[in-house]
């Protein structure tokens, strides 16, 4: 895999994901009610129409939502009739993702969320049609073998969809802890992600080019990447906005 095979990922230190659980535990709360009011927004037909335009034809196709977080996706897809699993590493985050996904009444059958690591999702091969991810790839200590794995578990020709930004880099450049993603947090917090962003090896990489080739060595073709993804979904500035600069990856399991 060439000069891929010189990041040195195995060298993380072995409890920064313990450090990560931690962190997004703590932020579930206020993530559920930020979410909650995501889906009731405009914001939420935004995203809709840009995910739809990327997924498989046809209702029936099963979507993996990896780093569900507080529930998002899985609502928002769960409405429009996809059978939806959400995986989260963080527990709190995994029963607030429940939380919401009943409170929109949505089939638990169809819409549901796991406690799951990310880095290796507990599925069998060729499980689901597509995958689909928001601000995760960043926070992984190991993303190379999360894209491996990630490519096990979806069929071939299935959709990999990954909304993603260099929150590390554009943090010192746009001072992005202080915008309104990371209002009502303490500043205890804020350190604590200041501190993860210079822990991970992802944080120096250059994204996301280095995503697609590692996509490409792991049998993904067609991917296509849109660094100007941030000025659709984020044109204006509201309670849902960041100014991070978010790229969209879109690849094809060969």
């Amino acid at each position: 895999m060439g000069e891929l095979e010189l990041i040195p990922f195995e060298k993380e230190d072995p409890g920064i994901k313990d450090r990560v659980q931690f962190y997004w535990n703590q932020r579930a709360a206020s993530f559920y009610e930020q979410r909650r009011a995501e889906i009731e927004s405009d914001k939420a037909a935004i995203w809709a129409d840009e995910i739809i335009k990327h997924l498989p034809k046809g209702k029936d196709s099963k979507i993996l939502d990896i780093g569900c977080g507080a529930g998002f996706f899985p609502v928002l897809l769960g409405r429009m009739g996809y059978t939806v699993t959400g995986i989260d590493l963080t527990e709190e985050m995994v029963n607030h993702a429940n939380k919401l996904i009943e409170l929109y009444e949505l089939d638990t059958d169809k819409v549901k969320a796991l406690r799951m690591d990310a880095e290796k999702p507990d599925f069998p091969d060729e499980s689901f049609d597509a995958i689909i991810t928001r601000n995760l790839t960043w926070t992984l200590p190991h993303p190379m073998d999360a894209y491996k794995e990630w490519a096990k578990v979806l069929k071939r020709g299935g959709i990999l969809i990954n909304f993603d930004a260099e929150y590390a880099k554009e943090e010192h450049a746009h001072h992005s802890l202080d915008n309104p993603a990371h209002a009502g947090i303490s500043q205890d917090l804020k350190d604590e992600c200041h501190k993860l962003y210079h822990m991970l090896t992802i944080s120096a990489l250059t994204r996301p080019e280095w995503d697609a080739e590692v996509l490409v060595n792991y049998g993904f073709k067609d991917v296509n990447i849109d660094k100007d993804f941030y000025k659709k979904v984020f044109a204006k500035k509201d309670d849902f906005y960041i100014e991070n600069l978010m790229f969209r990856i879109k690849a094809v399991k060969a």
